[in-house]
């Protein structure tokens, strides 16, 4: 059963499967890096894992690097939070994605929300649903950043306080960057993002709904 209301019109709507399974429910937040790029292939790839229901959360300034309609499942961002709500009795939105989600999956965190997340500051849909988050459900995160800013000894700092809250970090990797700048800091490959999301749903039991 869907906890809140259908989406903005605008956007898109979600894949569903005609044959009846047990599905696992993934909310996938996107920040403005430029591996945010990536995002309809990883989207793409999250849903060919059986059973597996997505919604994306973004940031304003991740639109940036990906185009809307290339994204085949459900989009929310900030405009959203504010046009569901207009009066006490309505939902409030990134509450109800919080509720609605088994698996939290925030690919690519840039420099900027990461020391948001770890400073507990929500200015924005994305960073409200993870302050808010139940931390009994599993929080995968995926640092893509500049290798000089990835290598600041506050990021170190930052990425241990996000774990120390129960999150997961899927580690950056060592390639050439889009600036051209060589080193670690690039968002983990895809399909290990991918495999990531597999082994926790297999560890977890997750799919619960149907």
């Amino acid at each position: 059963m869907e906890p809140f209301s259908p989406p903005e019109p605008g956007f898109p709507a979600e894949k569903s499967s005609s044959v009846p399974q047990k599905k696992s429910r993934v909310l996938v937040g996107v920040t403005g890096s430029v591996a945010a790029l990536k995002l309809p292939l990883l989207i793409a790839k999250l849903l060919e894992i059986p059973g597996l229901e997505v919604k994306v959360v973004t940031t304003e300034r991740a639109k940036h690097f990906y185009n809307v309609q290339e994204i085949p499942v459900t989009l929310y961002s900030d405009e959203d939070e504010w046009q569901l709500w207009k009066g006490r009795s309505d939902p409030v939105l990134h509450i109800e994605l919080r509720r609605w989600a088994d698996l939290m999956l925030v690919a690519p965190l840039d420099a900027n929300t990461l020391a948001k997340l770890a400073n507990g500051i929500c200015d924005n849909l994305l960073t409200c649903v993870i302050r808010a988050w139940d931390l009994s459900k599993p929080l995968l995160f995926c640092p893509a950043m500049n290798t000089a800013m990835w290598e600041h000894p506050i990021t170190a700092q930052q990425v241990e306080q996000l774990k120390g809250f129960g999150y997961t970090e899927i580690p950056c990797v060592v390639k050439k960057l889009v600036c051209g700048d060589e080193g670690r800091g690039a968002m983990a490959e895809v399909w290990t993002i991918v495999e990531s999301v597999k082994k926790i749903l297999e560890e977890r039991d997750l799919p619960t709904q149907s």
